[in-house]
This record gives C-alpha cells, sequence and structure tokens, in this order.
C-alpha cells in the first residue's frame, strides 16, 4: 500500500515540475516579446539629440543673437490618453509575466524539496 502512495506522489510531482516548467518558459517569453513592445513605444530620443545640435549650430554662428533653448526643444510632456493607457497595460503586463515567473520557480524549489523528503522517508 505505501508503495502505491509513493508511485502516486512522485507521479504527481513529476507532471507538477513539468507544468511549472511550461508556465516558466511561457512567462519569460513572453516578458521578452512585452520588454520589446515597451521599449519600442518610447520617445526617440534622436529628435531631441537632433534639436540640440541644431541649437549649437545656430548659437556658434551667431552667438550675440538671443536664442531660447525651449524652442528648440520639442519634446512634449503630454501624452494622449489611448498611449499613456497601452503603456499601463503593457507595464502591468510585464508585471504580472515576471510574477508568475516568480511563483513558478517558487513553485519547482517547493516541488524538489517535496521530493527529496518523499525520496528520503
Amino acid at each position: 500500500m505505501a508503495y502505491f502512495f509513493t508511485q502516486y506522489d512522485d507521479d504527481f510531482l513529476e507532471r507538477a515540475n513539468d507544468d511549472m516548467s511550461i508556465i516558466l518558459t511561457f512567462a519569460g517569453l513572453f516578458s521578452a516579446v512585452n520588454s520589446t513592445f515597451i521599449t519600442g513605444m518610447q520617445p526617440n530620443p534622436g529628435n531631441t539629440t537632433n534639436a540640440l545640435l541644431l541649437y549649437l549650430i545656430q548659437v556658434t554662428v551667431d552667438p550675440n543673437a538671443p536664442h531660447d533653448i525651449s524652442n528648440s526643444i520639442s519634446s512634449p510632456t503630454g501624452y494622449s490618453s489611448s498611449t499613456v493607457w497601452m503603456q499601463t497595460l503593457a507595464y502591468a503586463s510585464l508585471a504580472f509575466s515576471v510574477l508568475a515567473a516568480f511563483g513558478a520557480v517558487m513553485g519547482k524549489q517547493w516541488l524538489n524539496q517535496g521530493s527529496s523528503r518523499t525520496r528520503v522517508s
């Protein structure tokens, strides 16, 4: 009778460990893809760099003329509400994906600890 329960426990631990591996793999891949989309949604820093270089050229050409740097840099601080919602959802899904990966790692460690206890007993 004890052999049946030990075999059942080993089968359960093996299936659960495989399931956790699948969840961990999926969460890792989803996090990588989601991070790529988040990076792609960021504003282009090249526009600000180009505006600053143009400002420096203007100052170098005519140093006595009044120059206002705020006119040269056109970095809007106000994003549209759809952009804010998309970024919020992207960051939230990334946080949940990392949380799922953390849970899978903790579950695998717990299952490995349980499997070592059943072998010792």
